[in-house]
């Protein structure tokens, strides 16, 4: 009888939010189940668990990924980004001002993930369609708003003059108000 081994936790580093971890992980293990219950990255939602929905994608070194079909090893040794690491801490990402500005979202569970397939969206197209907008989000799914507005906040963004960069001058707690 052939000898079958189990293979125990591995050793993973990977940055997240330009933060550097180095974790041991069972080799199972989802890279949104460790953004969110090792890092605290809760952010970053599960909303299928099939990659239907988007709600769970992030950055890994820059592109578009859905956590929830990526495994946490798989990540070892990247740059990965989350909503949270989308603005610097002095202020929203304009797609984040842009969202809120647009009334982009309703119950905003779909919205992080809507952000982060928008911001890689502009990264490689600065100034896209419509068309090209819903195109982009074509595997990030709402079933709140119809989409108009979440468009047009794409539109909007990326008429801003730093949209695949730095935080737009509103701040969480100027925008609340």
């Amino acid at each position: 009888m052939p000898e079958t081994t189990t293979r125990g936790p591995l050793r993973v580093s990977v940055t997240v939010d330009g933060v550097a971890h180095t974790d041991e992980v069972e080799p199972r293990l989802l890279l949104v189940h460790y953004l969110r219950d090792r890092l605290g990255k809760v952010g970053t939602v599960v909303g299928c668990d099939t990659s239907n929905c988007g709600a769970c994608t992030v950055h890994v070194d820059g592109h578009s990924a859905k956590s929830c079909t990526m495994l946490a090893v798989q990540a070892d040794g990247h740059d990965v980004t989350t909503i949270e690491g989308m603005a610097d801490g002095s202020g929203w990402h304009p797609l984040q001002t842009a969202f809120h500005e647009n009334h982009a979202l309703q119950c905003g569970y779909c919205t992080p993930g809507m952000i982060m397939a928008a911001a890689d969206l502009l990264k490689h197209n600065p100034d896209p369609s419509d068309d090209e907008i819903r195109d982009g989000l074509e595997g990030n799914l709402c079933r709140c708003t119809g989409y108009h507005n979440i468009v047009k906040a794409v539109r909007a963004a990326a008429e801003s003059a730093d949209a695949a960069g730095a935080p737009s001058a509103t701040t969480e707690a100027g925008a609340a108000s």
